[in-house]
């Protein structure tokens, strides 16, 4: 069983940053693809970004491509979502999510443990 527990959300303005972190429980965290997603009232769940076990690949949504970077620290179990010039489109609650031995360029149905999620909230 593998627990994600997101942190880092909060209120910021537009143009403003905010960096989400997802701490991992568990041993083998560096065989995890780590995703980030996120969802807004009234919508569907959507992808962000994910990343492969060792960090060397990551993939993007188009409309957060050159404004987000995802991370991670395979020695701290802890995987990072740099969001700079965040625009109004981006409040949603974001969730973490782990596809252990997985690609991280997974559809979010084979992302098998998934966070609580946390807030962002990008004001006008």
């Amino acid at each position: 069983q593998v627990q994600l527990v997101e942190s880092g959300g909060g209120l910021v303005q537009t143009g403003g940053s905010l960096r989400l972190s997802c701490a991992a429980s568990g041993r083998t965290f560096s065989t995890y693809a780590m995703g980030w997603f996120r969802q807004a009232p009234g919508k569907e769940r959507e992808f962000v970004a994910a990343i492969g076990w060792r960090g060397g690949r990551t993939y993007y949504a188009d409309s957060v491509k050159g404004r987000v970077t995802i991370s991670r620290d395979n020695a701290k179990n802890t995987a990072y979502l740099q969001m700079n010039s965040l625009k109004p489109e981006d409040t949603a609650v974001y969730y973490c999510a782990a596809n252990p031995f997985g690609s991280a360029n997974s559809p979010s149905h084979e992302y098998d443990y998934w966070g609580q999620g946390t807030q962002v909230t990008v004001s006008t």
